[in-house]
């Protein structure tokens, strides 16, 4: 038995890990990851626990569950910089308006946006036209270059990293409501753009290779 790369898969694989590599900040094509979460309202709702001489503060278990919503986040290695927009639902039209926005930041300067993002079924283009006439939504399409992670490897993409922190600075606790959320998101995001905060990426294609060789197909080979 010997174990053989899907040529397809291979290709998936190693677009979005070369272009984590690339050392160059290109103006007019700049290299943005993206990704969504969905994240839950919660509301606290026991108060604080009888204190003793002594103790720390501590509070009851009772929560409140107020639905939910979607966090957008794309980040721009190069720079530092990353917006992040939490948006009440995570559909189709959410994802064309957050890229119209995500545009109007580099727009005039910008070609094209190279764009890496997972296999989501509302990441593409055809998002565009949700919300915009065929021509302005054709028009959107050709400033965007998508480059897609693989199915079975959707956390390959510094986006992911990202939203590891905001879980743990922002997102670790109970949040009730979405202006709630919308606020200490914002303030995330602008403490670590003033900081330029990025990410140095060591997982080559090699590597990737080797961590992911489970989901590759196994091809006999005869001699």
């Amino acid at each position: 038995m010997l174990t053989m790369f899907d040529p397809r898969q291979d290709l998936a694989l190693g677009r979005p890990i070369a272009l984590q590599f690339i050392g160059d900040d290109d103006a007019r094509h700049p290299l943005i990851w993206f990704a969504e979460r969905p994240c839950f309202l919660i509301a606290a709702v026991g108060g604080i626990r009888p204190l003793s001489p002594g103790q720390a503060k501590r509070y009851h278990d009772e929560y409140q569950k107020n639905g939910s919503c979607c966090v957008f986040l794309a980040f721009e290695p190069h720079t530092g910089f990353r917006s992040v927009e939490v948006r009440e639902r995570g559909t189709a039209q959410d994802y064309a308006a957050f890229m119209q926005t995500l545009l109007a930041r580099h727009d005039p300067e910008v070609e094209s946006i190279r764009l890496v993002q997972d296999n989501l079924n509302t990441h593409t283009p055809g998002s565009f036209y949700e919300v915009l006439a065929p021509a302005e939504a054709f028009a959107l399409a050709q400033r965007f270059e998508p480059h897609y992670t693989p199915k079975k490897g959707s956390w390959l993409k510094m986006a992911e990293i990202e939203f590891a922190a905001l879980s743990k600075q922002c997102l670790d606790r109970r949040i009730p409501d979405l202006d709630t959320l919308r606020h200490e998101v914002r303030a995330w995001a602008d403490r670590r753009n003033r900081e330029q905060k990025t990410v140095t990426w060591k997982f080559s294609q090699d590597k990737a290779r080797q961590k992911l060789q489970r989901h590759y197909e196994n091809v006999q080979k005869f001699t």
